[in-house]
């Protein structure tokens, strides 16, 4: 049908609302909130609902409540110091070869250095002057082979505790004994203890009784520094690899 001013046909509406439905998808449609306006932009986990305008966040961005696994490069194991007491001491050289006495009271608590499974346990005093010196000099014994790949060997203990046994795991600070004066303590109340690579196992005592001086680890663990001796007891096997045993038992445990 022609208009009767113009004789014109009118234009239809699509063109119009074409334009419309881009703006309709914008939000930009009458009514439509202000997308800068509260809760309709992200800002964050609990912080409002996520418009259309705006994609949720990826699974990567969302904070993770899952407890990472510890990374043995960027995790240093824990130290402790071996006696739990008040009045200790130590000296920081020992005769014949790398070890260290630590003085306290018989009966203190003796703990596990660090984390780790027990490799040796020694329940019965065998030592005997007359006997062969060295195997037997530690009398009550438990040495751990720590997480750290670092044998730690405390002996002349007056008890071994209970359920303390080879293969069973140990945290740092757990209880492993307690201090005595069996084996060549000469009845004096001590702990000897040692550092050392594991070797050859339950009969290399020339080793386990110790190859790297204690003494800074232990000055460091005192403080409650956790100064560790594995790249130094990692060294020392690389060096002399698992020597055979000295023809003299020595002192010491």
């Amino acid at each position: 049908m022609r208009s009767r001013s113009t004789g014109r046909r009118p234009r239809p509406a699509l063109p119009v609302l074409l334009l419309l439905v881009p703006a309709l998808a914008a939000g930009c449609a009458p009514g439509a909130g202000d997308p800068a306006g509260p809760g309709s932009s992200w800002q964050g986990p609990g912080s409002g609902p996520v418009t259309a305008e705006q994609p949720a966040a990826s699974p990567s961005a969302a904070p993770s409540t899952a407890v990472p696994s510890p990374s043995p490069s960027r995790t240093p194991a824990r130290h402790v110091f071996p006696v739990r007491a008040g009045n200790v001491a130590f000296h920081p050289t020992h005769s014949a070869y790398p070890g260290t006495d630590i003085f306290a009271d018989c009966g203190e608590p003796v703990v596990a250095v660090t984390d780790g499974r027990i490799l040796e346990v020694s329940r019965v005093d065998r030592f005997r002057r007359s006997g062969p010196l060295g195997p037997y000099n530690g009398g009550l014994s438990v040495s751990l082979l720590g997480d750290d790949g670092v044998r730690y060997y405390g002996s002349h203990l007056s008890a071994v505790a209970a359920g303390i046994d080879a293969g069973v795991r140990v945290r740092a600070g757990q209880q492993l004994g307690k201090v005595g004066h069996t084996g060549n303590a000469n009845n004096v109340c001590h702990l000897h203890f040692g550092l050392s690579p594991k070797c050859t196992g339950q009969n290399d005592w020339w080793i386990r009784r110790g190859v790297v001086w204690p003494a800074p680890y232990l000055s460091s663990w005192r403080k409650k520094g956790n100064r560790g001796p594995a790249a130094e007891v990692a060294a020392w096997q690389r060096k002399h690899g698992c020597p055979k045993a000295p023809s003299s038992g020595g002192g010491g445990g």
